[in-house]
């Protein structure tokens, strides 16, 4: 289960277009939440973004949500506070003498959970409808710099080894009832650390030798796809672009209250 987004993002029913495309849409809508100063632009990212993501990909609606449960958690905790400790306005709602909740700090909470649910929607399209492999590839033809990207596709690479060999570990210990109790659980965890520590390094240095039989010149190459998607869904792409960043400039004085 440790590679499931990344099982998704390889069988997705828009993994044929071109990741170009889905990565250009993705960063126009973080972008437009980031800038956005009216929870109305980052709402509609959040709804285009969740029905390419749930009935355009394909992608189960019980996961998406249950990816999206996690980052909204803290965000609601976020908001409560800004809710509570910001703003000069008008009195919504007071808790006590000195705590209260005001227009603008009930606005400003509102705004950040909506960049929030936006941002987030974005981020889960990019990474469940583009593997990695066709990220990287795409990152070294735009001529990012080589040291980037083949350090990201080695750690990309042993965090799916280190986490196969740390649930190998943990597993052999609850068949010995290594996490019976408090003090067992904290002897096994710290075994469980320092041996997947000795493994990290074991593993790196058999990479070390495997690249270095292999001639290794320096330089990994990513196995990206070679997608291309018609000229429609490229005008598809740059109307939603459009459409979403003239939302967020024409609705930017609209406020919550």
């Amino acid at each position: 289960m440790h590679g499931l987004l990344d099982d998704y993002a390889q069988r997705n029913a828009l993994r044929g277009i071109d990741p170009r495309l889905k990565l250009f849409v993705g960063l126009v809508s973080v972008i437009t939440c980031a800038l956005s100063v009216s929870i109305v632009a980052p709402m509609v990212v959040a709804g285009a973004m969740g029905f390419a993501t749930v009935y355009l990909a394909k992608i189960p609606r019980k996961l998406y949500l249950n990816l999206l449960a996690v980052p909204l958690a803290f965000a609601a905790l976020s908001s409560a506070v800004v809710a509570l400790v910001h703003g000069n306005g008008p009195m919504i709602f007071q808790l006590y003498s000195g705590l209260c909740i005001r227009a603008d700090g009930l606005d400003l909470a509102a705004l950040l959970m909506a960049r929030t649910i936006g941002g987030m929607s974005a981020m889960f399209f990019i990474a469940l409808t583009t593997p990695m492999t066709e990220i990287f590839s795409l990152a070294q033809s735009l001529g990012l710099p080589e040291v980037a990207t083949d350090l990201s596709m080695l750690i990309y690479r042993y965090i799916f080894v280190l986490t196969d060999q740390a649930l190998t570990i943990h597993d052999a210990q609850v068949t010995r009832l290594g996490y019976s109790g408090f003090k067992p659980s904290l002897r096994s965890f710290s075994m469980l650390s320092s041996v997947l520590f000795l493994r990290a390094l074991d593993q790196g240095e058999r990479l070390i030798i495997a690249m270095d039989s292999r001639c290794y010149n320096g330089k990994l190459e990513a196995a990206g796809t070679k997608a291309r998607s018609g000229q429609g869904i490229a005008a598809l792409c740059l109307l939603y672009a459009v459409a979403v960043i003239a939302t967020a400039f024409l609705t930017r004085d609209i406020h919550l209250l």
